[in-house]
């Protein structure tokens, strides 16, 4: 298969390597030559380290390299089967790469974006053949992340679907299929990880280390919502969120912080700033911050508070996209393990803690705060009432 990728950063060159891996032809599209040296030089260093590692040999690298070639015109992908673009997030930009693209491609090639939340349905408008058009939507760093979100836009036929699931899988990915809605999977079904910490933070209930650590020892998520926060950059997961919000017509389950956006806004970016919620060394490592609270019975006491708070908001997130027809049960666990690593799918974890515990805890939730974003998803309350399960 010969595959077009446009845009050479870190996204794009890594769905490179990721079909190059596979045996495809790459070509990878970029205005910039210099972009594109650069990303030959990072490919390059990072097949070294897999032979040091052993993961790879001298020929499989040479492989790799070889099934890559760096381009700067757009026609130069005219023989692809499969192109997927991995540009800036913005929808004009996008609808004008591919409405350029189509022109120079056959008819049954196959135009998708890696877009993390624009409509699928507004890309794909922009062509003459728009069911030609599908989201592939790859986690970073494209090369480790399992998960890769397949979304159809209502006007995606059938045939390029399944091509695309086909493509993938053989790509060695595991494939999750989204409806075309804000966030799809992901990046919707997430948000209270990172918004519920927020709050629970300007409430005042506990400090940014505290309220990590709550998520990482008593949850046995990989990384706290402050420190992934960081690490993904203020400026970056503020404007998704605020992309969400505004995508689902203001919904106050995706309201943004106030906290994150003055950090955004004061430059505390994370750690590509040096400072963020934490500050950060000159390697990039957290400077260590104690918490606050005086006692480790304290401590425990308000870290169940503050799991069981974000954990019960991001399974009602995940029940609500299930009850919405965003994505199968097994694909909505699957996204949320395999795409940001959660030690659990969030709907397994409903069945650990029982439905009935699920309900109660949103209800107290709303009981106290009067505030829709606690309001509990119908399928919760429905599958308690008839004592069902996910799984």
């Amino acid at each position: 298969m010969n595959v077009g990728i446009i845009g050479s950063g870190t996204m794009g060159s890594g769905i490179a390597q990721v079909a190059a891996t596979s045996g495809c032809k790459v070509k990878l599209y970029d205005t910039n030559r210099a972009a594109l040296n650069k990303a030959q030089v990072a490919l390059e260093k990072i097949l070294a380290r897999l032979i040091v590692k052993g993961r790879i040999d001298d020929d499989e690298s040479d492989r790799i390299q070889a099934n890559i070639s760096y381009v700067d015109n757009l026609k130069d992908l005219s023989d692809s089967n499969l192109t997927i673009e991995a540009i800036i997030e913005n929808l004009d930009i996008k609808k004008k790469v591919f409405s350029e693209l189509e022109s120079y491609v056959s008819e049954d090639c196959i135009i998708a974006s890696n877009t993390s939340s624009l409509s699928i349905a507004s890309i794909a408008a922009s062509l003459q053949k728009p069911e030609r058009c599908v989201g592939i939507h790859f986690f970073n760093p494209a090369p480790l992340m399992k998960l890769v979100e397949v979304i159809p836009a209502l006007q995606t036929s059938e045939a390029v679907l399944q091509k695309s699931i086909e493509t993938i899988t053989d790509w060695k990915k595991v494939v999750a299929v989204a409806k075309d809605t804000p966030g799809f999977i992901v990046n919707r079904v997430a948000r209270p990880f990172y918004g519920e910490a927020l709050r629970i933070y300007e409430e005042g209930l506990a400090d940014f280390a505290t309220i990590d650590w709550s998520l990482k020892t008593l949850g046995g998520f990989r990384m706290g919502p402050f420190e992934l926060m960081d690490f993904i950059g203020n400026d970056v997961n503020y404007t998704v969120t605020e992309t969400v919000f505004t995508a689902f017509y203001f919904d106050p389950r995706y309201k943004p912080a106030f906290t994150q956006k003055r950090f955004a806004e004061a430059g505390y970016l994370g750690r590509k700033s040096g400072k963020g919620y934490y500050d950060y060394d000159e390697n990039g490592k957290i400077i260590p911050r104690h918490s606050k609270l005086v006692s480790e019975s304290q401590k425990n006491k308000i870290g169940q508070q503050i799991f069981n708070r974000v954990l019960v908001m991001l399974i009602n997130e995940a029940a609500d996209a299930l009850f919405l027809n965003v994505a199968t049960a097994k694909d909505i666990d699957n996204a949320m393990t395999k795409g940001v690593n959660y030690p659990k799918g969030l709907l397994a974890w409903a069945d650990e803690k029982g439905i009935d515990w699920c309900v109660s805890e949103l209800d107290d939730l709303y009981s106290e705060y009067h505030e829709d974003r606690y309001r509990c998803s119908p399928l919760l309350r429905k599958m308690n009432k008839e004592n069902r399960t996910f799984f």
